[in-house]
C-alpha cells in the first residue's frame, strides 16, 4: 500500500444525524434502562481518519440496539478532524491541532492550553469520568493482525480474554507524548474497578477493519451482559463466532524519537520477530537502536517519525 495513494475500501458514514444526541453534548448518545448495570462507553473517531469505529457505532445506532441493563453511551470523539477526511489523502485528518489521544491527564485537561482536540476532550471528559467500562475503537497504519491493547492491569487482560477476539492481546504502558483515554483516571488505577480496552482493528481503510471493529464491539457488550448474543447477532461479521487461541504480547519498552531524523533499518510493518539480541532496528540521528533481547517483537512501527513520538514498541510473546 503506497503512502501517497493508500487504497480506501471504506465509505465514511454520515454521522450528522447523531449531532444532537440526547446528552447535551454533540455527537454523544446515551441509553439507560431501569435494570441495574454498569455504565459502558464505546468511543469512535478518537482519530479522525480511523473511520472503522464510526462505521461500527453507526451500525449499532441504526439497528436501534438498547442495553438490557445499566447505561450504554456512544460517542464520536474528534468530529472536527473527521469532517476533514478526504479519501484522496486520508492520512491528513488524524487530528486538527494535536493528537486527541495524548491529552488524558488531569494536568492537561485542567491546564490553560487550548486546541480543537483539547476542547473536545474537556467536553467528553464527564462521560469518561462516569464510565465503568470503555472500548475505544481504533485502526492502524499497516495491514497487520488486529491488536487488543489491554494495558498493564490484570482486569483489563481478563476482559480481553472474555471478549475472545482478536487473537493478539498487547499489554503496554502507553506513550511518552501523553496518556491515552484508555489509561485516564480509574482506568489506569490498580485500586479501581474501572476497565478500559483499545482495539486496533487493522489497517485504517481496509474493509476488514470495519468488520473487526464491529465484532469486537458486539462481543464487548455481550461480555458485560449489556446485550445478549441474540440482540446483536444480525450485525455480526466474520469474527462474531470466532474462537481463536489468544496470545499475549508484553511490551517492554517504547522507542521514543529523540533526534531530528529516525530511519528504520528495514521495511518493518509490525509483528516482525527479530530472533537475536542486538539486531539493528533503526537509527535515531545516527544512534543505533537495537533489540534488547532475543525474539523481540516489533509492534506498530510508525510512519510519523517525529521527535517526541513513538517510533515502535518492543515486546515479547508470553504465551
Amino acid at each position: 500500500m503506497s503512502d501517497l495513494a493508500p487504497k480506501v475500501e471504506l465509505t465514511p458514514p454520515d454521522i450528522e444525524p447523531y449531532r444532537a444526541g440526547n446528552t447535551g453534548t454533540e455527537y454523544v448518545t446515551s441509553f439507560a434502562v431501569a435494570e441495574p448495570g454498569p455504565h459502558v462507553l464505546v468511543a469512535a473517531l478518537t482519530h479522525g481518519n480511523e473511520i472503522c469505529g464510526a462505521i461500527a457505532v453507526d451500525r449499532l445506532l441504526r439497528a436501534g440496539i438498547r442495553p438490557r441493563r445499566g447505561t450504554l453511551t456512544l460517542a464520536f470523539d474528534n468530529v472536527a478532524a473527521y469532517r476533514e477526511f478526504d479519501p484522496l489523502y486520508p492520512v491528513a485528518s488524524r487530528y486538527i491541532d494535536e493528537d486527541f489521544n495524548r491529552l488524558w491527564s488531569p494536568a492537561t485537561l485542567d491546564g490553560p492550553r487550548h486546541s480543537v482536540e483539547l476542547e473536545r476532550a474537556r467536553a467528553l471528559r464527564p462521560f469518561v469520568d462516569v464510565a465503568d467500562y470503555l472500548l475505544d475503537l481504533h485502526s492502524m497504519q499497516y495491514a497487520t493482525a488486529p491488536l487488543m491493547l489491554a494495558g498493564l492491569l490484570p482486569r483489563s487482560r481478563e476482559l480481553a480474554r472474555r471478549i475472545g477476539i482478536p487473537e493478539l492481546i498487547m499489554c503496554d504502558a502507553g506513550h511518552a507524548a501523553g496518556p491515552r483515554m484508555r489509561d485516564y483516571g480509574g482506568f489506569g488505577d490498580p485500586n479501581s474497578a474501572k476497565t478500559a480496552l483499545l482495539i486496533e482493528a487493522g489497517q485504517h481503510w481496509e474493509k476488514r477493519a470495519a468488520e473487526i471493529a464491529t465484532d469486537v464491539m458486539l462481543r464487548f457488550l455481550i461480555a458485560l451482559d449489556v446485550v445478549t448474543r441474540d440482540d446483536v447477532a444480525a450485525l455480526g461479521g466474520p469474527d462474531f463466532d470466532a474462537t481463536p487461541r489468544q496470545r499475549t504480547i508484553e511490551v517492554t519498552e517504547a522507542i521514543t524519537i529523540t533526534g531530528s531524523q529516525f530511519d528504520f533499518a528495514g521495511d518493518f510493518r509490525g509483528l516482525e520477530v527479530l530472533p537475536e539480541k542486538g539486531m539493528l532496528i533503526g537509527r535515531d540521528d545516527g544512534r543505533d537502536v537495537r533489540t534488547p533481547y532475543d525474539n523481540c517483537v516489533l509492534i506498530m512501527p510508525s510512519r510519523r517519525l517525529i521527535r517526541g513520538q513513538t517510533a515502535v514498541r518492543l515486546g515479547r510473546y508470553l504465551d
